[in-house]
């Protein structure tokens, strides 16, 4: 028989006991499965983004006889709007971004790689291409909303693995969309039209996913609301290396949190490290997006796209961002004292880059263009994590964000200053074979300062990241 009093009621458990136990074990089932599907969801979202076949093909397409456009039109009138209006939307998109809490930018921006596309097939004029144009800067704005999003639903001790997903579901869209677009060109023979239409077919669709998606309740300043799950020291420590971190920022109101973020931000202006990895960013970036943007003009010159058979620019994407994934997973391993050595490293890297632009913009065969802006843009991918690392490694989640707002701004008034300069009509208006020296010296802007003690560098502190 059973023990009277409380112990004999001990040792037979009731149902109501046991039912919290069984409750417990099954919660985390259930939140590693809902978890498990976000992440596929996200992933998935993030890759039919990316399909895009025929952006490798845009320049040919609007130099060619369906829209018969002339290059110095491409070059000097069409092609700036893009740093003008980026610098323009920039700032209130990020804004933007963390105070409707991220979904609805996504949202503006599926609906702007659709009216891209539609204003490409429809559009006649230099104004629509203009047009055209603005509404892609706003989609570059808006991938900071992409990179935000993935990591307001996740705890801190996930942030990494999701990270790598994500980026990685981004960079297989971008590959998949290029090598796409090249086998429909070269093996299937379809026309540049054609292939934009399959484009705003496939941006259709992720913006039809992009509905679906669920919208945080929480974003990093605005709706900061209860903190959110914190990160153990144990979680933290491996990424910091050194000095503790400042401590996150507590829940308050959005004007005192910029302020204490401000004076943060002038405490760190006095880290080296910091000052180094912050300047190259600006000049680098600058140099590297303004390379992207008229690289494909550029060989459009070297071999004019009278056949678009012959026309590989869809396999140097690829191969280029390829190269530039590989380059960055070989970055996370690399194991060196990066407060000695990261002046080498960069001086190194921005010199190898250097040579390559001279080579992209002196040679008239299509193969060493091909082939130096592959190298360029892996260079530049091997260097993006281990910045993002060095500057991040010391700074709060929230400096941190606006850090890298803050490079990322000044990097675009750099490009756009360069572009009103160099390309724009109404300035030089040079042809873009003649624009080499000032990417070079853009590209090569840092190494000018490393002689410049701290105090008289002031440097703009602080991502598609994109993934892109």
């Amino acid at each position: 028989r059973g023990l009277p009093g409380p112990v004999g009621r001990r040792a037979v458990p009731s149902p109501a006991a046991t039912a919290p136990a069984s409750l417990c074990e099954a919660r985390p089932d259930l939140e590693l499965q809902s978890w498990r599907c976000l992440v596929f969801y996200l992933c998935f979202y993030g890759f039919m983004a990316q399909m895009r076949p025929g952006e490798s093909f845009i320049t040919p397409y609007l130099l060619g006889p369906s829209k018969n456009f002339t290059q110095e039109q491409v070059t000097n009138e069409i092609m700036p709007v893009l740093s003008y209006s980026y610098m323009l939307v920039l700032v209130p998109i990020f804004l933007l971004t963390d105070y409707l809490r991220y979904k609805p930018v996504l949202l503006l921006q599926g609906l702007s790689y659709v009216s891209v596309w539609l204003l490409l097939l429809l559009g006649r004029s230099v104004l629509h291409m203009q047009l055209m144009e603005f509404f892609y800067s706003v989609t570059m704005a808006a991938r900071i909303a992409y990179s935000s999003y993935i990591f307001s639903l996740v705890r801190p001790a996930r942030y990494q693995r999701m990270a790598g997903l994500s980026r990685a579901a981004v960079l297989l869209g971008v590959f998949t969309s290029s090598v796409l677009g090249q086998l429909l060109v070269t093996a299937g023979g379809v026309s540049f039209t054609t292939l934009n239409y399959v484009s705003l077919a496939f941006l259709t669709f992720s913006l039809l996913l992009a509905l679906f998606l669920k919208r945080p309740k929480r974003s990093l300043f605005f709706n900061r609301g209860a903190p959110l799950h914190a990160a153990s020291p144990s979680e933290l420590g491996p990424m910091r290396p050194g000095p503790a971190p400042p401590r996150e920022l507590p829940a308050a109101r959005g004007d005192n949190v910029l302020a204490r973020m401000l004076r943060e931000l002038g405490a760190s202006l006095r880290r080296p490290q910091l000052r180094l990895w912050s300047l190259w960013w600006v000049f680098n970036s600058a140099g590297y997006y303004l390379i992207v943007y008229y690289v494909h003009i550029l060989w459009n010159v070297v071999r004019p796209a009278t056949d678009s058979a012959r026309v590989y620019n869809g396999a140097a994407d690829a191969a280029s961002t390829l190269l530039g994934a590989m380059t960055s997973f070989a970055a996370g391993f690399l194991k060196i004292r990066w407060a000695l050595w990261s002046k080498l490293v960069i001086a190194g890297i921005t010199a190898a880059q250097a040579g390559l632009v001279f080579l992209l913009f002196s040679s008239y065969s299509i193969w060493p263009c091909y082939a130096a802006f592959v190298l360029f843009r892996g260079f530049y991918q091997f260097l993006v994590p281990i910045a993002t690392f060095q500057i991040a490694s010391s700074l709060s989640k929230e400096l941190c964000a606006l850090v890298f707002g803050v490079n990322t701004f000044f990097a675009t008034i750099l490009k756009t200053v360069i572009t009103l300069i160099v390309s724009d009509k109404r300035g030089l208006g040079l042809v873009v074979h003649s624009q080499v020296s000032p990417l070079r010296v853009c590209v090569l802007g840092r190494e000018a300062t490393r002689g410049v003690p701290a105090k008289a560098s002031w440097c703009p502190p602080g991502v598609e990241s994109a993934v892109g």
